[in-house]
C-alpha cells in the first residue's frame, strides 16, 4: 500500500450538518484527488463517546453519511462493500456509542453494512519497522480486509496526545485488551507503530463543529470546515498548523513523518480549497489543546495531584499517555452526570508515578495511589508508608494472551478494594494504566457522586448494547469463529507494507 507521491489537502467550507452539504464537498474532494473506492471499502469514524452527554466527542452520523454517498458517486462499479467500522471507548460496547451517536438510522438510510470491531476476530500484524515497541499487535480482520480505507476522525484536542486528528484516530483499530497495551508514557510511539498497519487512501475530518480542550468531555468550537487529505502526516501537519501548533511539536506526527510518512513542512504539501490556511487560522483562533500535567489540573480543587516519573525517564519525565490523562477525563464525566460532584468529593490526594516529595495529608484525607509504577515512601499521619513499584516491562505483555476486563468485573473489583480499605489512609489502584473507567468508578464510590454507569439516560441503552454485545460473542465461539487470527495476515498474505514515495520527508 504505497503513500501518495504528492501530499494534498483541501479545506473547504462548511458551516452546517447538511448531508448534501457534506456529499458535495466530500465527492468534490475524491474528484480533485483523483481518487475512487475499491473493493472493500471502510470508513473509520471517531465514536470514542456520544449521546446527551457528550455531544461534541464523535464524528457526526450526518457527516459519516455524506461521506458515504459521495463515495457512492464516486463508485465506478469496483466496490464489494461500503462499510463503517469503529471501536468505541475503552470498557464500553460500540455497539452503545452507535446507539448514541444515532448511527443505526444512518447505517439503514444508506444501507451500509458496519463492524462493531471488538466483534470481530482480530488478525495479527507482524511489525518489522526500527524503533517499533513490539514486534506483532492485532487489528480488526475488516481493517486487514480493506483495499481502500477512509479515516474520518474529529477535530478534537487530547490530554494525552495534544490533539485527536487521523493518526491518532488509529487508536480504534484495536479492541480494548491491545489497545491498553503500551497505552502508557510511550503512547505517542504507539499511535506511529499503528500507521504500519494501513494507510488511508482518503481523509475527511468533521471539523464543522471542532472539540476543544478534552476528547471524552471537549468543548464545543465552529470552525466551520470540512478538511480532505490523501496524507495523514501532512494532514495532521496542516491541522496542527491550523490551531497554532508546530505538528513538529506533537510526538506521533514528528516519529511518524521521520519514519517517512509524510511530510510536515507546508512547502512539500499542496493546500487547495475556498478557505485559505490563514482564514483557518482566524477560525480556529482560541482553540484550548490538551497536555495539562494533573497537578496544575486539580489546582483549587479537593483533589491534590503528585505525579513522578514513569518507569523508562530516558523517554518522558511524565506519562502523558496513562493514568494522569484519565483522572482529569473522569472528574469531568464526573461533572457532567452530577453537577454537585466537586462539593461531594471529600480532600484527597492522587499519586502518579514515582514520586519523591511530600504529601501533605491531613487525617481521614485518603492518599490514593494509582497506576502499577506508582512508588512512594514517606508518612501519613505518623506512620511509615512504602509503596513499591508493580511495574512490569512491557515485554512481558503479550498481544497472544492478554484477557479482555468486563466493565461490571471492574465495577465490583473497584468497589471491593475500596470497601477493604474504606477505614485505611492509603489506597492502591493497579494497573497500566488504571482506566478512565476504573477512576471514575473509585471517585464515585470516594465521592458519592452520581454513577454514571447508572444514569436512566444511559443504563438502559449501555445494558441493551452490553447484553447484545455478550450474546454475539457467545454466539460466534460456539459457531467456531476464532477470536484471534494468528499466524499470516488476511486472505493468506504477509502483513500489508506501507511504502512511502521515494522523495518522501525524513
Amino acid at each position: 500500500m504505497k503513500l501518495s507521491a504528492r501530499p494534498r489537502v483541501i479545506i473547504r467550507r462548511c458551516s452546517t450538518y447538511d448531508v448534501e452539504r457534506i456529499r458535495t464537498l466530500v465527492r468534490e474532494g475524491l474528484e480533485e484527488l483523483d481518487l475512487r473506492p475499491r473493493g472493500r471499502t471502510l470508513i473509520k469514524p471517531n465514536v470514542v463517546a456520544s449521546g446527551p452527554s457528550f455531544p461534541h466527542a464523535y464524528t457526526r452520523p450526518e457527516f459519516v453519511e455524506g461521506v458515504v454517498r459521495a463515495l457512492r458517486d464516486r463508485d465506478d462499479g469496483d466496490v464489494l462493500e461500503i462499510a463503517v467500522g469503529e471501536r468505541c471507548g475503552i470498557t464500553m460496547p460500540t455497539r452503545v456509542a452507535f446507539d448514541g451517536a444515532e448511527y443505526y438510522p444512518m447505517f439503514k438510510r444508506v444501507g451500509v453494512k458496519h463492524y462493531h470491531f471488538e466483534e470481530e476476530p482480530q488478525v495479527e500484524i507482524r511489525y518489522t519497522h526500527a524503533g517499533r515497541l513490539r514486534d506483532y499487535v492485532f487489528t480488526p480482520e475488516p481493517v486487514a480486509n480493506a483495499d481502500f480505507f477512509v479515516n474520518c476522525p474529529k477535530f478534537k484536542s487530547h490530554p494525552w496526545t495534544t490533539v485527536t486528528f487521523s493518526m491518532k484516530n488509529y487508536i480504534g483499530i484495536q479492541d480494548d485488551r491491545h489497545r491498553l497495551i503500551d497505552h502508557d508514557h510511550r503512547l505517542n510511539e504507539k499511535v506511529a507503530d499503528l500507521q504500519y498497519i494501513v494507510q488511508p487512501q482518503f481523509i475527511a475530518i468533521d471539523a464543522i463543529t471542532g472539540g476543544a480542550g478534552r476528547m471524552l468531555t471537549p468543548s464545543p468550537f465552529d470552525l466551520g470546515l470540512v478538511i480532505m487529505g490523501n496524507n495523514q502526516v501532512a494532514f495532521d501537519s496542516v491541522c496542527s498548523r491550523i490551531i497554532g501548533l508546530d505538528p513538529a511539536s506533537i510526538d506521533h506526527i514528528r516519529m511518524a513523518s521521520e519514519r517517512g510518512f509524510g511530510p510536515m513542512d507546508l512547502a512539500s504539501i499542496e493546500l487547495s480549497g475556498d478557505v485559505s490556511l490563514d482564514e483557518a487560522r482566524e477560525r480556529a483562533s482560541g482553540f484550548e489543546v490538551g497536555l495539562v500535567r494533573v497537578e496544575k489540573y486539580f489546582e483549587g480543587t479537593k483533589i491534590t495531584a503528585y505525579a513522578g516519573p514513569p518507569p523508562e525517564r530516558e523517554h518522558s519525565d511524565y506519562c502523558w499517555g496513562g493514568c494522569p490523562g484519565a483522572i482529569e477525563e473522569a472528574i469531568e464525566i464526573l461533572r457532567l452526570y452530577d453537577r454537585h460532584a466537586d462539593e461531594k468529593m471529600p480532600r484527597m490526594h492522587v499519586v502518579f508515578g514515582a514520586y519523591e516529595g511530600r504529601i501533605d495529608a491531613a487525617p481521614g484525607e485518603k492518599v490514593i495511589f494509582i497506576g502499577d509504577c506508582a512508588t512512594w515512601r514517606g508518612e501519613i499521619n505518623g506512620k511509615p508508608i512504602a509503596v513499591e513499584s508493580l511495574y512490569k516491562d512491557r515485554s512481558t505483555r503479550d498481544p497472544y494472551t492478554v484477557e479482555h476486563s468486563d466493565i461490571y468485573a471492574k465495577m465490583v473489583s473497584v468497589t471491593s478494594k475500596l470497601a477493604k480499605t474504606r477505614k485505611d489512609d492509603t489506597l492502591r489502584l493497579e494497573g497500566c494504566p488504571v482506566s478512565v473507567a476504573e477512576q471514575v468508578l473509585a471517585l464515585v464510590t470516594l465521592g458519592g457522586t452520581k454513577n454514571p454507569y447508572f444514569s436512566p439516560t444511559e443504563a438502559i441503552r449501555f445494558n441493551k448494547a452490553y447484553v447484545e454485545w455478550r450474546a454475539t460473542m457467545l454466539a460466534k465461539r460456539l459457531g467456531g469463529t476464532p477470536y484471534q487470527v494468528h499466524g499470516p495476515c488476511h486472505r493468506g498474505e504477509a502483513a500489508p507494507e506501507v511504502t512511502a514515495p521515494a522523495d518522501a520527508e525524513e
